[in-house]
């Protein structure tokens, strides 16, 4: 493999199917993706821009490029961002038609340039830097907004990428600022007045007003004094912050969850030889159990879960058997069909030259079974609460209620996990990063009056967990995963699941609302668009052993 960057790849016309695509990898390193529509052709970067993986691997339907890893799905004409969890479109290069083979000419990219001159003399006010912040701040100035924009966020740091957190971070894999979304100067680039630090203690929705403490530490110009903002569109995407349960001891020093940077770098640098008890079997605490395991730096690591399965709202048992050895075989103990009454603490002696002092710290965890597991620090994976505070006198704690365009009163919008909005499978409040990124898309796009951009009347919910390198994704919403279809084998790591809300495994006719898998990403793809367009598998489809890779292929034509 040679580092010298390739200009010119000449490819053959023959090699790629009407309507189908095709990627190329170079010596370089890079890779090329060709679409074909009849005799039009087109060149783009083949390499997802979210995390790199070969677009080509994945799946075209329609005009629909979609990535195998994470569903950020792309136009195969131009390569526009159809669906996140990438954050930009893909970069298409100029093709020469030279009869039977084409030329694509990498250095000369087609520009695709935006005039910011859309709402100039507007303000749009968006309360929260997570996911659905950023991405409306994001979509909105890389599609020609072109008035001002204030991100306001109780957080001491620009957007990142939380879910990275109980994954790759806590592993040790990526460093802090590899998290920045847009990269460390985002704000600046973007013309975006990002407020850090401060926290929003009231909104009026009917009158598009907020009133922002701010942070007396923070350093920034606008901390002098409270204020009052006024805004022409306001978006409320306030995110949700953990549950903490009510279990005795979980106030001591040495306990900790996982929601932001700050609570992960406590967690790698309180960890290190240290006896860790994990509450939780959800994919926060499997995430967080086999990134601290590949950290290496602990003494233990042992999970306690109330259920007999992990992650028993998501996948069978079955699955769940199988995520279970892969964790016990990488060094995980597992504590299962428990309660924990109570966090112990131990009484240590301060050594400093100061007075001597006495402190608690964690100790251990007893059980309900009176079973006591030593533990020096314990981490709560016990679930997140919507922060529904600002709105609550509009909607009810289980989520405030707007419609497929993310609307809540004209030009005031709710975003992520406060969100329980109307689309393409109801109404419902979802708590997963890609579900966050779609709501910012489609705020923007409604701020914009961009019909173009579908609402999430045509979108459904995805979300993935990496443990010990292994990625199991999920698209769809099921009420429970016990009223499923198996195939493959999740001891292998290789099965796709397919889940029904109808309990009735009789009924041949009951489409599949929610599918998960190991190594089968193509499939759960074609199942993901089969379902965004009201064409989900039925059991009898999936039981006769039905081609679902060539019928969304098939209708989404």
């Amino acid at each position: 493999m040679t580092n010298a960057t390739i200009n010119t790849v000449t490819i053959s016309k023959a090699d790629i199917p009407s309507g189908g695509m095709k990627s190329y990898k170079q010596d370089d390193d890079s890779i090329i993706l060709i679409t074909r529509d009849d005799d039009e052709f087109h060149a783009f970067d083949g390499k997802c821009p979210h995390a790199g993986a070969d677009l080509g691997t994945g799946l075209r339907c329609g005009n629909r490029v979609v990535c195998p890893w994470h569903h950020a799905t792309f136009d195969s004409r131009d390569g526009t961002l159809l669906e996140p969890i990438a954050t930009e479109g893909l970069t298409q290069y100029q093709l020469t038609d030279n009869g039977e083979e084409l030329i694509v000419t990498t250095s000369a990219k087609e520009n695709i340039s935006v005039s910011n001159d859309k709402l100039k003399d507007t303000h749009t006010v968006i309360v929260g830097g997570g996911a659905a912040g950023f991405m409306t701040a994001h979509y909105l100035r890389n599609t020609g907004y072109g008035g001002n924009i204030t991100l306001i966020s109780a957080d001491n740091k620009a957007p990142y990428n939380r879910p990275l957190l109980s994954k790759a971070f806590l592993a040790g894999n990526m460093p802090e600022e590899k998290l920045l979304l847009g990269g460390s100067d985002w704000a600046k680039d973007n013309n975006i007045d990002l407020r850090l630090n401060q926290t929003v203690s009231k909104v009026l929705p009917n009158e598009r007003t907020l009133m922002v403490v701010s942070d007396s530490s923070d350093s920034n110009d606008h901390n002098s004094s409270d204020e009052t903002i006024s805004a022409d569109y306001l978006v409320v995407a306030t995110g949700s912050s953990p549950s903490i349960p009510p279990i005795t001891g979980a106030d001591l020093d040495g306990v900790y969850t996982i929601r932001s940077m700050d609570d992960a770098k406590l967690i790698k640098a309180a960890s290190h030889d240290q006896r860790v008890v994990i509450i939780g079997t959800g994919f926060i605490g499997m995430e967080v159990a086999s990134a601290l395991a590949q950290a290496g730096t602990t003494a233990s690591i042992t999970v306690v879960g109330q259920s007999g399965r992990v992650m028993d709202n998501i996948v069978s048992e079955t699955v769940s058997k199988a995520l279970i050895k892969l964790h016990e075989e990488n060094g995980i103990n597992f504590v299962l069909n428990a309660n924990v009454n109570e966090i112990t603490k131990v009484e240590n002696k301060s050594d400093s030259s100061e007075a001597r002092q006495t402190f608690s710290q964690v100790g251990g965890v007893t059980l309900a079974n009176g079973e006591h597991i030593d533990a020096d620090i314990v981490i709560l994976g016990t679930g997140v609460s919507a922060n529904t505070e600002l709105l609550e006198e509009v909607n009810d704690s289980d989520g405030v209620q707007v419609d497929s365009k993310l609307q809540l009163r004209d030009g005031v919008y709710a975003l992520g996990d406060i969100a329980k909005a109307s689309g393409q499978m109801g109404r419902m409040r979802i708590e997963h990063w890609r579900v966050a990124l779609q709501h910012g898309l489609v705020a923007a796009a409604a701020i914009l009056k961009d019909e173009t951009v579908e609402t999430l009347d045509a979108r459904v919910p995805f979300f993935w967990t990496m443990q010990f390198g292994k990625s199991l994704r999920y698209s769809g919403h099921a009420q429970t995963p016990d009223n499923s279809i198996l195939l493959g084998t999740p001891d292998t790591l290789d099965y796709i699941e397919y889940y029904f809300n109808d309990g009735d495994d009789s009924n041949e006719n009951s489409r599949a609302t929610a599918a998960s898998t190991l190594g089968r990403d193509q499939e759960l793809i074609a199942f993901a668009e089969l379902l965004r367009i009201g064409q989900a598998p039925t059991r009898a489809q999936i039981n006769s052993g039905f081609d679902i890779i060539n019928q969304a292929k098939v209708l989404s034509l």
